[in-house]
């Protein structure tokens, strides 16, 4: 009896010790902000002044009290100075690698005035060397200026005389001067030659330099004009990404564009191997080919099975969670169902038995598979075919839990919110009507346009869903002018685009930037709300977005964020703590001369 009572001693004492040499040797907090106003978004512990980080993690939220019991010798300690912090912004559906010339392009996004927007024209076109084009590459809109009107061509080209230029509106229009109408082919047979574009015409017959169409018209421009270099490409993002973390975004997800994957990915390693990069970039994979008919779906699987073997969910970033995971198809599967959304125009409505065909035969691929997909449906013509077939491919080839969206669904009926939810899919809005609810409302209608889309009916419904930009052309970057127009009803131009029942508190519209796109990164648990365990990811704000009244909420951005407990944007009294940047390149980047958005520099 003695002898095992020594026995389980010794044992005790040895479990100790293992104990006390597996203990942190850094024990306390790595970061430790106090004396904020903490919206946590966590209902049990719905607000705090004072959190604590470690190892990119937060592990206690509470009262400035018991978060400085937590320092030690070299933990970091930031004061807020009772500003708003809210936990990180997501953006479940952007293009950050659809805009790898970034720096190449003038932003207009914010720029309150076109005889500004002219100016920064004009200012460009004098720094541009010979044999590069002035570009304005979408993320604006007519009705955020003070003369509520588009620019006119004599005006544009009085800005920029001597260089090609190219202003393009979403994926809507595009003005051309002289020099890039000759160096495209404008009114020849050099010129693309795909459905539904429409050239101006003057009296004589001759192009006068102003183009509609649909997206692959601009993409096909966009592929026709100079080329970055890939260090430029490089260079590119980690200034986008600059401009998303100066508004509190720390996690997109990137719905694809014209670098496929692995292409694209090789661009963000060369930031993830250094630990630079400054977001968490979950992607979705679109495959357009090399031009001409080609099936997306059967691309996709050839990619990530045999050029680049890949899997969903995981991970190319060796130490960011979330930071370059796959998360399947999209947001494009097929060209032949893309209902592209131009406002300005009518619904592009596909033929039932295409759509039908497409799922029967290309989803369930992915489905067969476990890919996750999401896909692009705008109109709720084209979401009620989607959803007959789905729902029969469903019941051979089940979805079993496997995460699908539609991305964007503006006119989505009650009743097919109904059908997604029951089918376990989710819904990626966008803030597109923030910008364009004015041509909306010219083409559709006002009352259409007052439940466009139905936001009170979405949220009530508890699906999977989140609010994005869909950034970097079709609309802006900037998740506070959608998270205005939900909270207000009004466009940019002031206009009324919101029914009043249609409108969503301060608070709803938050979730949906926060908790709701982290569902999107199948990251729920882990993202979009301040609580203990959770990724370190939040953002200081310079007014309380919870008092301020509503016409400056489209205003807001971040003094301070914070991501993976490591402050990537400072401004104001935190500017000290920015992360330096090299200069843009190329050296005559509109990026070093006008920031990322307007009032940057």
């Amino acid at each position: 009896m003695i002898r095992k009572l020594v026995v389980a001693f010794a044992a005790t004492i040895s479990f100790a010790a293992a104990q006390a040499q597996s203990a942190p040797d850094n024990p306390g907090a790595d970061l430790i902000v106090i004396n904020a106003k903490i919206f946590t978004g966590n209902r049990a512990q719905p607000e705090a002044s004072a959190l604590a980080v470690k190892d990119g993690r937060i592990y206690l939220v509470g009262s400035d009290a018991e978060i400085v019991g937590l320092k030690n010798a070299r933990t970091k300690v930031i004061d807020a100075g009772s500003r708003r912090l809210i936990p990180g912004i997501v953006d479940a559906h952007t293009h950050v690698l659809n805009d790898l010339a970034y720096n190449y392009n003038v932003r207009w996004d914010g720029v309150p005035t076109l005889r500004g927007a002219l100016a920064m024209l004009s200012e460009q076109a004098r720094r541009t060397p010979e044999g590069q084009w002035v570009k304005v590459i979408g993320g604006w809109s007519p009705y955020q200026f003070e003369e509520k009107r588009f620019p006119m061509l004599a005006e544009l080209r009085k800005a920029v005389p001597d260089r090609p230029m190219i202003v393009q509106y979403a994926y809507n229009r595009a003005y051309l001067n002289k020099k890039a109408m000759e160096a495209l082919g404008l009114g020849t047979d050099r010129f693309p030659q795909l459905p539904d574009v429409e050239i101006e015409r003057d009296g004589k017959g001759d192009p006068t330099g102003v183009v509609h169409g649909y997206t692959w018209l601009f993409l096909a421009l966009e592929a026709m004009v100079p080329q970055p270099s890939f260090d430029e490409q490089v260079s590119s993002m980690i200034y986008s990404i600059r401009g998303l973390n100066r508004f509190g975004v720390t996690s997109i997800i990137d719905n694809g564009g014209r670098w496929p994957y692995p292409e694209a990915q090789a661009r963000v390693d060369v930031l993830a191997r250094d630990n630079r990069l400054n977001v968490r970039m979950p992607f979705v994979d679109l495959q357009l080919g090399d031009g001409g008919p080609v099936n997306m779906v059967d691309l996709e699987i050839e990619a990530i099975t045999k050029a680049a073997p890949i899997s969903p969910g995981q991970n190319l970033h060796p130490g960011l969670a979330h930071g370059l995971e796959y998360r399947g198809a999209g947001e494009v599967l097929a060209g032949e169902v893309h209902d592209h959304e131009n406002f300005d125009r009518p619904a592009v409505v596909i033929e039932p038995e295409k759509m039908r065909r497409f799922v029967e035969q290309d989803v369930a691929k992915l489905i067969k598979r476990r890919i996750p997909f999401r896909m692009h449906i705008s109109y709720n013509e084209n979401i009620t075919p989607f959803l007959d077939a789905l729902e029969k491919v469903n019941e051979t080839v089940p979805l079993d839990g496997l995460r699908w969206s539609l991305e964007h669904a503006e006119t989505i009926s009650p009743e097919n919110i109904e059908r997604v939810k029951r089918l376990k899919g989710g819904i990626a809005l966008d803030a597109k009507m923030a910008l364009h609810a004015d041509g909306f409302i010219k083409t559709h209608g006002l009352e259409k346009a007052l439940e466009t889309p139905r936001l009170r009916a979405l949220v009530d419904s508890g699906i999977p869903l989140a609010m994005t930009t869909d950034a970097f052309r079709a609309a802006t970057f900037n998740p506070w002018v959608g998270i205005s127009w939900m909270v207000t009803g009004k466009s940019v131009s002031g206009s009324q685009a919101l029914a009043d029942g249609n409108r969503l508190s301060r608070t709803e519209a938050l979730k949906l930037f926060t908790s709701g796109g982290a569902w999107f990164m199948n990251a729920e648990a882990e993202l979009g709300v301040i609580a203990p365990g959770n990724l370190a990811d939040f953002a200081v704000l310079d007014r309380d977005y919870f008092t301020v009244p509503e016409n400056q909420i489209g205003s807001i951005s971040s003094v301070l964020t914070i991501m993976d407990g490591r402050v990537v944007f400072g401004a104001q009294d935190y500017s000290d703590q920015t992360p330096k940047l090299p200069a843009a390149l190329p050296a005559w980047s509109p990026s070093n001369s006008f920031g990322s958005y307007y009032g940057d520099k």
